[in-house]
């Protein structure tokens, strides 16, 4: 009974051994071996069907530099460049196509072949980006520099406005965003005043990706008011007249206040709503709403005869107006 004992454990002992050779053996063999079968879910997936949310991690890109390994073997490390074809050129593998796929799904490729060809039995693959291939970041709108942008990597939303000069006065809280690998989804980021939930907007930027800020909707105060000025309309993008006066700092001595008028867009052209200023003022009417692009303009009693100033001046007006104020 006890020469069987000591018999199986002997046989479980040299099958281990067996079996751990075998995995090891092989790695200093002649690399020029016959081609591998395809192993089966290993293709890189197709942007349609990339998980919604995932591409905001790097993928690898034609021209990118890979540092490829295995653990414990260092034998094994080396440096590759993706081809034009998306392809690097490993030991043992030969050509393996890797471009559009993230670190983790290259790693999972690379593990699977080296185990289909018999080279390891578990192989823990590390694959890291030593450097990306440059290619630009679009950003367009309302930014001080439009153009593209050279990046060797991912990056942080507020970088690449950094890039662009910053946004401009006339730059609305909405940015889009179109990744590179899924041009059909878009993502859009609002700013905010707050600086805690301003971090949750500095969202990653990839190489290729695209950015746009957007134009927020402006309010243009104009004529007998003690600074004309285009308003910028945030958050919830409503105004009022009375809203709008303030924000100019008020009304001059010599204002007509119940001369005072909305120039509107429609598509017939521009409209002219009169408006009872002096009434609002009071509280004896209601205040009235303003759209974006809405000029209000205050006659001067002085001069002309209030009400008699040509539409066409009102425009150059409030066109001539330099200066931006955020109403929140």
């Amino acid at each position: 009974m006890n020469c069987n004992r000591v018999v199986s454990k002997i046989s479980l002992v040299l099958l281990m051994l067996f079996l751990v050779g075998s995995g090891f053996a092989q790695k200093g063999q002649n690399t020029t071996l016959p081609p591998l079968p395809a192993v089966a879910g290993t293709t890189p997936p197709t942007p349609e069907q990339q998980p919604v949310g995932a591409n905001v991690e790097p993928r690898i890109g034609v021209g990118d530099l890979l540092k490829v390994g295995v653990q414990g073997v260092q034998d094994y490390d080396q440096e590759l460049r993706v081809g034009g074809d998306g392809d690097v050129h490993l030991a043992l593998l030969g050509p393996v196509h890797v471009a559009g796929m993230t670190i983790e799904q290259a790693q999972e490729l690379i593990r699977k072949k080296l185990m289909a060809g018999g080279y390891f039995t578990d192989p823990q693959v590390a694959v890291f980006e030593k450097e990306f291939a440059t290619q630009g970041v679009s950003v367009f709108g309302e930014v001080a520099k439009p153009g593209v942008y050279p990046v060797t990597g991912p990056r942080k939303l507020f970088d690449v406005l950094s890039m662009a000069g910053g946004t401009t006065p006339k730059a609305g809280q909405v940015i889009t965003i179109s990744h590179q690998d899924h041009p059909g989804e878009i993502q859009n980021v609002t700013l905010s005043r707050d600086p805690a939930q301003n971090m949750k907007a500095n969202v990653p930027i990839l190489p290729g990706d695209t950015v746009a800020v957007s134009k927020a909707g402006i309010v243009y105060v104009v004529g007998a008011v003690k600074n004309p000025l285009g308003v910028v309309m945030e958050n919830s993008g409503n105004i009022s007249v009375l809203q709008a006066v303030a924000v100019a700092g008020g009304t001059t001595p010599t204002a007509a206040l119940n001369g005072a008028k909305i120039i509107r867009r429609s598509d017939s052209g521009p409209q002219e709503i009169h408006v009872q200023l002096k009434n609002i003022l009071n509280s004896h009417s209601p205040d009235v709403m303003l759209q974006a692009e809405d000029i209000l303009f205050v006659p001067n009693s002085k001069g002309k005869a209030a009400g008699n100033v040509a539409l066409d001046s009102i425009v150059r007006a409030a066109v001539s107006v330099a200066s931006y104020s955020v109403f929140f």
